[in-house]
């Protein structure tokens, strides 16, 4: 605990030195600072637009201009309405998603949504079973190459399967709408093996994946869902970029809209390198 505070101690020091250390420095000492700062972000969001893809059966993003141009008092002004489903694009699983009773998009603590992360990569397999599992004998194999996933830490599972976005045939498996689609949905998903040792043994903070959906294209009982709903575990899904990061020795830092009662939302979530 005292590393992970470390951490996030630094992080957000290192941010508020870049920026404000002008007042005490040459301009240049502060670029140079901000600039390494910088270096470490790494966005691992899809953009949200008519490209952005969704559950068959939930309501897709549509952006509606409501002004964008210059105005009477000769100022520009622009402004949209946007709408739709909780559950799509890059998002949060709120844990109630699947789990009656427990804690909505506004009710999870923020220590659950920052903190130390690590990756855990089988895009090997994924990429070659489009209906792969992450298994419990994964997160064993990466621990034994990389060391133990310390309890209370944001792990991120890597399929691999971002670089078929936004093609929703090859990303999902199907480009149809409507719940005569979801038979034919299929991308990788964490086992209900792998989800129970990353909740018992591990005490996981939260889980991440680059893929749909948590569970695999083809569940229907949604055991992982379940699983870490119910120990208040949140899901981070259709994550981007998941490559550009190291196996461990960075931090994440993913903030959802904060939907009061929600069961999900919209999601905005970086990771921050080590200089």
């Amino acid at each position: 605990m005292r590393r992970l505070l470390a951490l996030s101690a630094c992080v957000a020091a290192g941010f508020a030195l870049a920026s404000i250390g002008g007042a005490f420095a040459g301009d240049s000492t502060r670029e140079r600072a901000t600039a390494s700062a910088l270096r470490g972000l790494v966005d691992l969001t899809h953009p949200f637009n008519e490209r952005t893809i969704y559950w068959p059966t939930a309501k897709e993003f549509t952006l509606t201009q409501v002004a964008h141009g210059h105005t009477e008092g000769g100022y520009f002004y622009a402004a949209n309405n946007f709408e739709a489903a909780e559950h799509g694009g890059t998002h949060l699983d709120s844990p109630i998603h699947f789990a009656e009773g427990r804690q909505t998009t506004d009710e999870i603590p923020l220590r659950r949504l920052v903190g130390r992360a690590v990756v855990v990569d089988v895009s090997a397999e994924a990429l070659d079973n489009r209906d792969y599992l992450v298994s419990r004998a994964d997160l064993r194999a990466w621990e034994r190459q990389n060391g133990r996933i310390p309890r209370r830490t944001i792990v991120l599972l890597r399929t691999g399967w971002d670089r078929y976005w936004p093609n929703a045939e090859r990303y999902v498996g199907t480009a149809e709408r409507g719940q005569d689609a979801v038979p034919n949905l299929h991308f990788p998903g964490l086992g209900a093996d792998g989800a129970r040792w990353l909740v018992r043994r591990r005490a996981v903070k939260a889980v991440g994946i680059d893929t749909a959906s948590i569970d695999y294209g083809q569940s229907t009982d949604f055991l992982s869902h379940r699983i870490l709903g119910a120990a208040n575990v949140p899901v981070f899904e259709n994550l981007n970029r998941l490559g550009r990061l190291p196996e461990r020795g960075f931090a994440v830092v993913a903030l959802p809209m904060k939907i009061d009662g929600g069961s999900g939302g919209p999601l905005r979530i970086i990771a921050v390198r080590r200089p």
